[in-house]
């Protein structure tokens, strides 16, 4: 005759899968039985995993949290730039800067401020020469020998 075992039918597991939250998930309920005293040392390396899973989920929340608040003050940046690119008016900055190119070119060069250097220069020195020699009339005579 043929041997029969029985099998063993496992529930299927109905619970929905945990996602990431910033809040941290509370232990197993004190309905348990407690675990025998011959794993204590698994019972704390437990803890202290989940321990370190729950200040990771806190990590992950403050970065999510700063990364949330960069993305809106970028995005803000973004609106005012396009704003502000929106509003300028090319015409007339192209307008101003044609107006000053002009006013630069306009200016004299080294050139022409060296002969106006020397004929002031000249023009002083006879000037000079002239009132010493022959005086300003009603002031004073000339102070030069004739």
């Amino acid at each position: 005759m043929a041997k029969i075992e029985p099998t063993v039918v496992t529930p299927a597991n109905t619970e929905p899968p945990v996602a990431f939250s910033p809040t941290i998930v509370a232990t197993a309920p004190a309905a348990e039985a407690p675990a025998p005293a011959t794993e204590p040392r698994k019972l704390d390396q437990l803890s202290r995993i989940e321990e370190k899973a729950a200040r990771i989920e806190e990590k992950f929340a403050r970065y999510e949290a700063v990364l949330t608040r960069a993305e809106a003050s970028l995005e803000r940046s973004a609106h005012k730039v396009d704003a502000a690119a929106g509003t300028m008016d090319f015409a007339s900055i192209r307008g101003e800067i044609t107006a000053l190119r002009n006013r630069v070119d306009a200016t004299p060069r080294s050139g022409t401020l060296f002969m106006t250097a020397i004929v002031t220069a000249v023009l002083t020195v006879i000037l000079t020469i002239l009132v010493l020699k022959f005086g300003v009339p009603g002031l004073f005579g000339g102070l030069l020998a004739r």
